[in-house]
């Protein structure tokens, strides 16, 4: 049994934990951030290739304790890294750490990369390039307060990088923080989902390939490629397997509007792009001129969110409108509204029935859930 750490956007743990135990995964422990488990290799390529919520899949190849970076380099120095990759390959090394002792994680960077040079000089008689760009291996160091663990990153680019995306919107979500979103609202393909504010399309997507069962991770590579232990036919199999699987006969009710001209047409391109035109339909439409397209269903959006003041000012101006047309037109849907500003809830005047702390990336959000009724959910004052 080999054990694997998977990242995650910060608040979706739990629903990445529910994936892979769907995924076979043993000895399942959510953290802060991801999701430590265990199993076959083969099973990190599963996780790679069907995860909609995971970052990256980590592999666990290491692990000591330390007091000082020379303990570290030692740690290091004891790995056989020639049976993962050979000096061929260019390496990238990064480094995290949650309490560690040591003042710098970049020397600690440092002393791994020269660790793993030095063992592959002594194995193989030539020391790898280091590539900070495009790598063929990832080297992952992670510090708490008295272990060091080393990964080597199975999955390459990020795996929100699904291959899908050919044009964004201005700072687009993240395709695995939107799939996370549709599983805590609850969504299922039988429910009609509206985006009102759909930009680039990111929820409408993940939505539709949800719905068709397409593995999110078909239209890439992945960082386990290049290992010495990829077995390609093996690969290719698990690949064809995952494709039989999908559904594209299934019929959904997916709608998606945008008050820009621009943000329906980058929209429309990458709807075309995968096929999925007969699942979702894309109108240019402000919100204030919208109205439902059916009589019940789940309104999932990111509305905007200003940095400058003005900015701030007419949102704060615009959020009391927004709990309007919620009241008055969309009774009897459900809205999840994900935002950075987290005066909505009390400028919309709406009363939320949940709100899930999450993180894109850095940023501190959350999610409201609303069960839209006719007239106010505000509470009476006694």
């Amino acid at each position: 049994m080999e054990r694997f750490f998977a990242t995650c956007p910060r608040g979706l743990e739990g629903v990445l934990a529910a994936e892979l135990q769907a995924l076979a995964a043993a000895t399942i422990a959510p953290v802060d951030g991801g999701v430590g488990f265990s199993g076959p290799f083969a099973l990190c390529r599963s996780v790679n290739l069907m995860s909609r919520i995971a970052s990256r899949v980590l592999w666990r190849v290491g692990g000591a304790r330390y007091r000082s970076e020379a303990d570290i380099f030692n740690a290091a120095r004891r790995l056989r890294w020639g049976q993962w990759f050979s000096p061929e390959q260019t390496i990238r090394v990064d480094t995290a750490a949650i309490r560690s002792p040591l003042n710098s994680i970049d020397i600690v960077t440092l002393r791994v990369k020269d660790a793993v040079c030095d063992v592959l000089r002594e194995s193989a008689g030539s020391r790898p390039d280091v590539d900070t760009r495009n790598p063929h291996v990832r080297i992952q160091v992670f510090l708490t307060r008295d272990e060091v663990v080393f990964y080597l990153d199975t999955s390459g680019e990020a795996l929100f990088k699904r291959g899908w995306r050919g044009a964004a919107g201005e700072a687009p979500l993240r395709e695995n923080l939107a799939a996370g979103i549709l599983k805590l609202a609850g969504w299922s393909p039988e429910v009609p989902l509206l985006d009102p504010m759909c930009g680039s399309g990111t929820f409408l997507v993940e939505a539709a390939l949800m719905a068709r069962g397409q593995a999110p991770g078909l239209g890439r590579r992945f960082g386990f490629e290049h290992l010495k232990n990829h077995d390609a036919a093996t690969w290719q199999r698990e690949r064809d397997a995952a494709k039989a699987k999908e559904n594209k006969s299934i019929k959904t009710s997916i709608y998606g509007y945008d008050r820009s001209g621009d943000a329906i047409a980058i929209a429309r391109r990458n709807v075309e792009a995968l096929g999925l035109q007969d699942c979702i339909a894309l109108k240019q439409c402000s919100f204030e001129d919208s109205k439902p397209p059916a009589p019940s269903g789940l309104l999932v959006t990111n509305p905007p969110y200003g940095v400058r003041l003005e900015q701030l000012d007419e949102l704060a101006a615009w959020y009391p409108k927004l709990g309007d047309i919620l009241k008055q037109r969309y009774a009897g849907w459900t809205a999840c509204i994900f935002t950075a500003d987290l005066r909505i809830a009390k400028l919309m005047r709406l009363q939320p029935s949940r709100r899930t702390p999450l993180y894109n990336g850095a940023l501190e959000c959350r999610l409201f859930r609303y069960e839209i009724i006719s007239g106010s959910h505000r509470r009476e004052k006694t």
